[in-house]
């Protein structure tokens, strides 16, 4: 896999919005994430009026309407604000420490390993509910991204192209020890079906409430590398000589996307393209600006993912889709329109 270097027709500070363009837009997208919000809330299986919900929300009662909305709806649309927002930020993450616009949180081998400790959960304890091996997932995650920052390091500090390598390369071996076991015991894996297809359908806020302090932390630490992230985009030297120190920004943002990506994977599952598509979009929007990329993925990806939600729930109705299998299907055609245009592949 080949890292991108910055291409002289991209995006660059004397192409890139004014703040006023990039006020505008951020506004816009806070309101599309504010109707997809109350639309998520509204739309299922069957379609509740603003009213019910207001009043389900304001004025509770034990109307089954009302029950729906506060056990079932508004807690899988907070869940899906939640992943989306580890899901956009740890993907501009993981593109800007590596300077390849290709690169996803999978790339890490994040995915990988939450899904090969759900595996051994599954298969080999017995763990099917999901609210014991939420924390396998993120464990999971958390291992093998160390053992991959491990394995990147060089002499001269943390290398992209082997940290890269050495992600592909143990998510690979993963993958296929984790089907080893599945076949061995299939039955048991139809409890996590769900989640292998990445899902945000039951999902209760219970699961929500411990990860969102890491997810809190990991935020932080995204704002305070968006600096050094922007020096580093000019090469590791330039950035040593401005003041920056590339391997300590890198272990700062591989923590910081470890937590955002294996948190949203040990509720959700490995939800595809959502990390990879968003942050071309942000970029494509506001220039190469770490901290305007990191801004709009965290605004665009809930955003993505709760219109793929609410699409999920229409077409098949009373049927649903998984939302994993619906941001796939849209995923795909927008993200070779985007890497076909000049501005959306710059770093």
């Amino acid at each position: 896999m080949t890292i991108l270097a910055q291409r002289h027709d991209g995006p660059d500070a004397t192409t890139a919005p004014g703040p006023r363009r990039r006020l505008l837009g951020l506004v816009t997208a806070l309101l599309v994430l504010s109707a997809l919000l109350v639309l998520s809330v509204m739309i299922g299986s069957t379609e509740i009026s603003p009213s019910v919900v207001w009043d389900a929300l304001f004025h509770p009662s034990a109307d089954i309407d009302q029950f729906a909305i506060r056990d079932y709806r508004l807690p899988r649309t907070l869940v899906g604000l939640a992943v989306g927002v580890a899901l956009g930020l740890s993907g501009a993450l993981i593109q800007a420490i590596t300077r390849n616009p290709l690169a996803d949180p999978g790339v890490l081998g994040v995915h990988a390993g939450a899904s090969f400790a759900v595996t051994v959960a599954v298969g080999v304890l017995g763990i099917t509910d999901i609210q014991g091996y939420m924390w396998f997932a993120f464990a999971g995650a958390l291992v093998v991204t160390l053992m991959v920052l491990a394995l990147g390091s060089t002499r001269q500090g943390q290398s992209p192209v082997v940290m890269v390598l050495a992600g592909v390369c143990v998510g690979a071996v993963l993958g296929g020890a984790r089907e080893a076991i599945q076949l061995t015991d299939p039955e048991a894996f139809d409890a996590m079906r769900s989640w292998n297809a990445g899902s945000i359908v039951g999902r209760p806020l219970d699961l929500l409430w411990p990860i969102l302090p890491l997810l809190a932390v990991a935020l932080v630490l995204a704002l305070v590398v968006s600096g050094p992230l922007n020096a580093m985009a000019l090469g590791d030297d330039l950035a040593t000589a401005q003041g920056v120190h590339p391997a300590r920004t890198r272990i700062l943002a591989v923590v910081a996307l470890t937590l955002l990506a294996g948190g949203a994977t040990a509720i959700a599952g490995p939800v595809a393209f959502v990390g990879l598509m968003v942050p071309h979009v942000a970029r494509w929007l506001v220039g190469p600006h770490q901290r305007w990329i990191f801004v709009y993925s965290i605004l665009l990806a809930p955003s993505l993912l709760l219109a793929s939600d609410i699409i999920g729930r229409i077409v098949m109705r009373p049927g649903e889709i998984p939302v994993g299998i619906v941001t796939a299907f849209i995923g795909a055609p927008v993200l070779i329109v985007l890497v076909r245009r000049n501005k959306a592949s710059g770093l």
